[in-house]
Order: structure tokens, then sequence, then C-alpha cells
């Protein structure tokens, strides 16, 4: 039997990198998912087809995470398309202004926050809400990084939100462990995904950065997919609270280099 058979998911920003190819691997094993895009129709079209090649539903939502109504809209679209909503992968983010805090505005340190801490907020309180009126059970997995314990300069609003989401999700593991709903993070290093775009486009960079992880490789979606799908699976039945690192090894190589 498939580890997610009869399940459904939402997983946000899934018309590319990282939540395309959880979304595909949810769907691989079973489940049904809600594919949801900001800007990019025909990647998350490209998702829906790789779903549904699988002998797995789809529907594909545009969806702003920052806007409150549009996640009741999310949640109501999905529980009337599918009947249910088990699994809740709060992908969907930017990675922030990228510049020192004395040059970053109000409106670039706000814009983070609101898609990378106030989304996923929004999206977990709907989703528990949901799952309690249920009976309980369920997955909220949420995308954090490395960058919830490791800090870098020119990041500051990025650092703040996903540092922030890591205590998020350690609260909310607490408040629903009595209704068996599993909250945790999964902390990426460096992923190829088009959120890097920059740097996969300059290949010395990218050799140069891969040489400082001691895999010696920059870590792909698959990878993270198949530990989100560990997760979401009755695999973790015993797991939350928890942040889940997939980084090479890179954590444990910036220690060994001060």
């Amino acid at each position: 039997m498939k580890k997610l058979e009869g399940k459904v998911a939402i997983v946000t920003g899934s018309d590319s990198g990282i939540g395309a190819a959880i979304a595909i691997e949810f769907a691989k094993q079973g489940a049904n998912v809600t594919v949801t895009y900001h800007t990019d129709e025909e990647g998350a079209q490209k998702t829906v087809a790789a779903i549904e090649a699988e002998g797995q539903k789809a529907i594909m939502l545009k969806i702003d995470v920052t806007l409150e109504p549009q996640i009741t809209y999310l949640f109501s679209k999905t529980i009337e398309t599918f009947g249910t909503v088990d699994i809740l992968v709060n992908n969907a983010g930017i990675k922030g202004a990228s510049k020192p805090v004395v040059e970053m505005t109000t409106e670039e340190f706000d814009a983070t926050i609101k898609s990378d801490l106030y989304g996923p907020f929004y999206t977990c309180r709907s989703f528990a809400q949901y799952r309690k009126e249920q009976g309980g059970k369920g997955k909220i997995i949420n995308i954090t990084s490395i960058h919830e314990d490791v800090m870098a300069k020119n990041t500051a609003d990025y650092n703040a939100a996903k540092g922030g989401l890591k205590n998020f999700t350690r609260t909310l593991a607490l408040e629903l462990a009595e209704l068996q709903i599993n909250v945790n993070n999964l902390g990426p290093g460096m992923i190829v995904t088009p959120m890097n775009e920059d740097i996969l486009e300059d290949k010395e960079a990218l050799k140069e950065k891969a040489s400082k992880i001691p895999f010696k490789r920059a870590g792909y979606p698959e990878d993270i997919a198949r530990l989100a799908l560990f997760l979401a699976s009755a695999d973790s039945d015993y797991v939350t609270g928890s942040t889940y690192f997939m980084d090479g090894g890179l954590m444990q190589q910036m220690g060994a280099e001060v």
C-alpha cells in the first residue's frame, strides 16, 4: 500500500522547486494534492500534469499567502473538491531583501515577514481548526531553512522569519499534541531551485559554494521531497515539534571552520 493512500495534501508554492517536488512525491504515494502558485501559472500547470500522470487528482489555485481571505478560500476549495485535507506543507515564501538592515526599508522587512511567517500562521490556523472539527490527526510540515539557526549578513528579514517559524512550530506542536496532529519543520540547506537561479547561472560561484558542503554538492528538491514524505506519513506519527535539517552536513562544517 502506498504511504499516503487516500490522503489529501495542500502544498503551497508548489509551482516549482521544492514545493513541486513534494507535491509530485506525495502523488506517487497516493495523495491528491492542491497545488498553489503566486505568479508562475505555467509551472503550477506542469505540477498538476505530473500529479495526474501518477494517477492522482489535483487542483491548481492562485494564492497569495499574505492575504488571509485567500487562505480561507484555499481551504474551502480544497475541502469542497476532495472532501477533506490531511496534510499541510507550507513551502511558499520569498528570500528577502538581501541587503543590510541599515539599508532595508520597512516595506521590504514587512513583505518577508508577511510571506514567510504570517503565511504559515494563516494556513496552520485554518488547518488546525478544520482538523479539530474532524476529531484530530493530521500533519503540518513547515519548510524553514538552516537559517532558522544559522545567521548570515544581509538576511535579517529572512532569518527573523525562519527563526520565528521555528518557534511558532514548536509552540503549535505542544498545542496540537492532544489532537495527535504532528507539527514539524523541514530545514533545507543549499538546494538547487529557481529561488537561487542567480547562483545556478554562475557555475564558478556554484562550485565554490558547493565546496564548503561536506557532501561537496548542493541538494535537489527531490531530496527534500523524500524527507517531507516521511513527515507526512504514518512513519512520523511519534514525531512533533522537531526540525529536520537536510544540508549535506553544511551546518556542521560551519562550526568546524570557526
